[in-house]
């Protein structure tokens, strides 16, 4: 069973329709002018594979024992980066249905999330369906929840340590993809109500998949270095976390610049469960872009600074969201509707630091009204 919040349609909202309309004529007129499919081109099938053999070329070199520790170590940092790079770049994509218009190609691709540790198949649940079509409500949206020990919107309870998390939150991040890999796949699946849905039952052959891949992740990634390289098993288990810090720090970081900035709204749904505006202003509302014009962010991140025009097209594969951003922010100015974005990676990081250190200062609502 999945639980509705409705957003809001009709007339009053002529003007929001008018937005949305002219945006999508002109991105598809776009594609259409340049003869070109919005979907992978053959640069983003170069970038898939110089991020495979980022991710799994120091891996090889680890194996091969012909390396000392501390170069290793490195290896294994270049690895996370790697790693953090086929989650931006491929699986991002693919899980969307936006990197090939071919249902198969795409959930195949998507597997490389699995081959990194995470399942595919929560992902979809969790971000595709959770965060995209709820983003930032607090209660549905997922990402708002990625620990206890984070505030990420206005509308949740506040504890004392929240005070500190503009501290500890970037140490936090790091530790993203081990709580992913170790913890948080297994907490999704035994959770009952999971972003929108209520009493969610899980598909078997699909559970199969991530049980299987889990323990492919932990045979290859643990168990095999352990056996095979020339190390102390301390060194091993060192360089198999420097590889997750490293993966997990840009990851966290990168999504929580997407909404968690100065300027994103948080809104609520009324009783009844409605939202105030319709979902395409909701979506500008609650997003925002940084850094656009860095052409090499915006190349790693798979145009993850692009959020806007991710969320707007997502079944538009992220190559092309520099090329699109044009279109989006002149209809967004033209007709008045917000278009949230951070000049530089560090201004963005620096917006976010700020929300941190308010969110985690601000009384929660419920204190707000009693008082």
């Amino acid at each position: 069973m999945q639980e509705t919040v409705r957003f809001a349609q009709g007339a009053s909202l002529r003007s929001t329709g008018d937005a949305m309309r002219e945006m999508k004529t002109r991105v598809a007129d776009y594609f259409a002018t340049h003869e070109i499919s919005p979907k992978a081109n053959v640069a983003m099938v170069a970038k898939t594979g110089i991020l495979l053999v980022l991710a799994f070329g120091p891996y090889g070199l680890i194996l091969s024992n012909h390396f000392g520790p501390w170069t290793s170590l490195l290896l294994a940092i270049a690895m996370g980066i790697g790693i953090a790079g086929i989650g931006f770049g491929i699986a991002h994509d693919a899980l969307h249905g936006a990197y090939t218009s071919s249902p198969r190609l795409n959930d195949l691709l998507g597997l490389s999330l699995d081959a990194v540790g995470a399942s595919s198949y929560l992902w979809k649940i969790t971000h595709n369906v959770a965060h995209h079509t709820y983003t930032n409500i607090h209660g549905v949206d997922e990402d708002l929840a990625v620990s206890p020990l984070l505030r990420l919107s206005p509308n949740a309870k506040r504890m004392w340590f929240h005070r500190l998390q503009h501290v500890y939150a970037f140490p936090l991040y790091a530790c993203t993809t081990l709580f992913w890999v170790f913890i948080k796949d297994y907490k999704l699946l035994l959770q009952r109500d999971l972003g929108p849905y209520r009493d969610k039952q899980h598909d078997r052959a699909q559970v199969g998949v991530l049980v299987t891949a889990k323990l492919c992740y932990y045979g290859y990634a643990l168990v095999l270095p352990l056996l095979i390289v020339h190390f102390p098993w301390w060194q091993v288990l060192l360089g198999f976390l420097a590889m997750h810090l490293t993966a997990g720090l840009i990851l966290g970081m990168v999504f929580q610049l997407a909404h968690i900035v100065e300027g994103t709204d948080h809104p609520v749904p009324d009783d009844a469960g409605r939202m105030a505006t319709d979902w395409w202003l909701h979506e500008m509302n609650t997003t925002a872009n940084f850094a656009r014009g860095n052409r090499v962010l915006s190349w790693y991140v798979g145009g993850l600074n692009h959020q806007v025009e991710h969320h707007l097209f997502p079944k538009v594969c992220s190559v092309h969201y520099p090329a699109i951003s044009g279109i989006v922010r002149e209809v967004a100015q033209a007709y008045g509707l917000p278009y949230h974005d951070q000049a530089s990676l560090r201004s963005a990081i620096v917006s976010h630091y700020r929300m941190l250190r308010h969110l985690g200062s601000t009384p929660s609502p419920e204190l707000a009204l009693s008082t």
